[in-house]
């Protein structure tokens, strides 16, 4: 599951991020409403944590033009205005969920999991693959019958190439999607990454391949072979 967290302050993005990544959830922060408009364009985020007072506006703003990008978006404000009144208009603005600073952890990661499962009720059906399947309301991936267990990264990349199966997914969209916006990546650690991906998916015979498409990127097949 990734989430973009649209908040300006950086300590307080740098905890969220830290928290949701131990909760098993993927971020990227943003610190404006124009940068979270450009990334909803590029990756289909699950959820949107919106803060309210940002550089560029007030995050209740730009509610409707992300509905605009994508209609089913589940978008919850975390601010520090928290009166009656500033919840009711945040949620009457279309906000799905509305939470005040400063906020309980356990209690967000909740309501931020609540919100994802009402998006799995009109999911996709699981995606299948040789012994691999993906579950889009969960987030969860197994080989055969067991979940793939696995670091952060490999993870990622393996989501990724199982949501495009028998398509190339682009080398800066895995990029993006395995390392976010902010991290620096060194030349070659993508492939690297692949390569560790590759034998990990030997162990178990998850009956897939990973090719690499020169120029392009990776594509993840069922192994005919």
């Amino acid at each position: 599951m990734r989430i973009l967290i649209v908040e300006d302050e950086p300590e307080i993005a740098q905890l969220l991020t830290e928290q949701l990544q131990d909760s098993g959830l993927e971020c990227d922060r943003v610190i404006t409403i124009a940068d979270a408009l450009t990334a909803l364009k590029s990756f289909a985020y699950e959820l949107v944590l919106l803060d309210r007072r940002l550089p560029d506006g007030d995050g209740l703003a730009a509610i409707p033009q992300i509905r605009g990008l994508r209609s089913n978006m589940r978008i919850i404000v975390l601010t520090a205005r928290d009166a009656p009144l500033e919840k009711a208009n945040g949620l009457d603005a279309g906000a799905d969920d509305y939470v005040a600073k400063p906020y309980d952890r356990a209690e967000l990661v909740a309501r931020i999991r609540a919100r994802l499962r009402q998006t799995s009720a009109t999911a996709l059906p699981p995606i299948r693959i040789g012994a691999i399947a993906f579950d889009h309301g969960t987030g969860q991936l197994t080989i055969g019958e067991r979940p793939f267990v696995a670091n952060r990264r490999e993870f990622c990349l393996l989501e990724a190439l199982v949501r495009r199966v028998n398509q190339v997914a682009p080398r800066n969209v895995l990029l993006q999607e395995v390392y976010g916006f902010e991290e620096a990546v060194l030349p070659g650690a993508l492939d690297t990454l692949v390569s560790r991906l590759r034998k990990r998916l030997l162990e178990p015979d998850s009956k897939v391949v990973i090719h690499l498409v020169r120029g392009r990127g990776y594509l993840l097949t069922e192994d005919v072979s």
